[in-house]
């Protein structure tokens, strides 16, 4: 008689991918492992499940699998939910660079890429650690701060701020609007009431930028404004008026999320790694490092969508045109295939590859002001910083988002280094 080991004779439980559930909220890589191994191509909630690094970079590489998802999204969930009126919020959504499909992608990104260079965002350096030492000084003589309250969620709005020079009295409005309009990322969460204050927060916000457009196109300035007007094509090309203000409200809806939460969850990742920690102190040749490898390791973007427009089989798997297809970046990002020792974190690594920003062609365009963001803030924190203690063992993740990843709170007690 032959032996059986336990584990193949027990009957295969189907692993159950819940992205709403607490227990990923508080923690999704055990889950992801686990589809990883056994169903890596996973058939649920009306969608395909996506966890492997092969298959999602080949899904974010593969131009057709649409981005623009999400504008018929928000038209069917306002019609589900008796809310007609969502035509200004739709054309956001149809013109911005994050939804829109070749040719409008790549006309979109030809332009806006003559702003967004390596060169102009490492020019933010300086204001990016003007803004960050402001916020620090009050820390520093209070000894603490909520690292998500105080420094990563005030930051990049006030980067955006300054970059685009708005007027004083519309930067106390860009948050609470950034915060609002944001839903149109995940139109499934929204409710009758979210519809009724997106559309008003988009009109004002549209409103706002469009009124500032006439005075920059008669004196222009290094703004981020001015030079999205004054960008073209070799062949004359340019932004139409309607277009720069939604580049301009895209940058904060797109960029203020995942950059606060990029900081969040990397001085986190620090705090519960101090011999990590003290590697970044050492130099600052290590910040950039331990930027990258916040990206990898606990990535703020931690799934995404696409559209199938035409039928492919992937790993086994038949996708058929039409149907949805989620990618788990931060899955992507611990499989062990790339990775070695994916679940720890480590500021030698030196594999790369990691999908934080995406890839392909909608890879996220902002990636490289968010990276200057951290590197600025984990030199304040870990490096300027002296004895950075977390207040509390426990952490509390945020719940406006099931996407994005990022802790609601990080107490900390913090004094300048002598």
């Amino acid at each position: 008689m032959t032996a059986h080991s336990p584990d193949l004779d027990a009957p295969r439980t189907r692993v159950r991918f819940n992205p709403f559930s607490a227990e990923f909220r508080n923690d999704p890589y055990p889950l992801y492992r686990q589809l990883r191994a056994t169903e890596p191509v996973h058939r649920t909630l009306g969608m395909w499940v996506l966890t492997r690094h092969a298959e999602v970079r080949a899904v974010l590489h593969d131009r057709s699998f649409s981005a623009g998802l999400i504008p018929s999204l928000v038209s069917r969930q306002a019609e589900r939910l008796g809310h007609c009126s969502v035509a200004q919020i739709e054309r956001l959504g149809r013109k911005s660079l994050v939804f829109t499909d070749n040719p409008d992608h790549a006309r979109l990104r030809g332009l806006v890429n003559r702003v967004f260079t390596a060169r102009s965002v490492a020019s933010l350096r300086p204001l990016v650690t003007r803004i960050a030492g402001d916020l620090m000084e009050r820390a520093w003589r209070a000894g603490g701060l909520d690292v998500i309250a105080d420094l990563a969620a005030p930051l990049p709005v006030a980067v955006l701020c300054e970059w685009l020079n708005l007027p004083e009295d519309m930067r106390g409005q860009v948050g609470p609007w950034t915060h609002d309009i944001r839903f149109l990322l995940e139109p499934g969460m929204m409710q009758a009431g979210d519809f009724e204050r997106v559309c008003a927060v988009v009109e004002e916000f549209a409103a706002a930028i469009d009124a500032v457009l006439p005075e920059r196109r008669a004196r222009p300035g290094p703004d981020l404004i001015s030079q999205l007007l004054a960008a073209r094509t070799a062949g004359g090309d340019a932004l139409t008026d309607e277009e720069v203000v939604f580049v301009c409200i895209m940058c904060f809806v797109a960029g203020n999320e995942t950059t606060k939460s990029l900081i969040g969850n990397g001085t986190l990742a620090l705090l519960r790694h101090p011999e990590q920690a003290a590697l970044l102190r050492r130099g600052p040749e290590s910040v950039q490092a331990a930027v990258t490898e916040a990206l990898r390791y606990d990535p703020p973007l931690q799934l995404t969508k696409r559209l199938a427009t035409r039928d492919i089989q992937l790993a086994g798997a038949r996708i058929s045109a039409g149907e949805q297809v989620l990618v788990c970046l931060g899955a992507a990002n611990r499989d062990p295939a790339v990775f070695a020792g994916p679940d720890e974190f480590d500021l030698t690594r030196t594999a790369g590859g990691h999908l934080g920003f995406g890839h392909g062609m909608h890879g996220c365009l902002g990636g490289l002001l968010a990276e200057l963001q951290a590197q600025v803030a984990f030199e304040y924190l870990f490096v300027r910083s002296a004895d950075l203690r977390a207040r509390s063992r426990e952490v509390e993740w945020q719940d406006h988002s099931f996407i994005v990843r990022g802790p609601k709170s990080l107490p900390v007690d913090v004094w300048r280094a002598r």
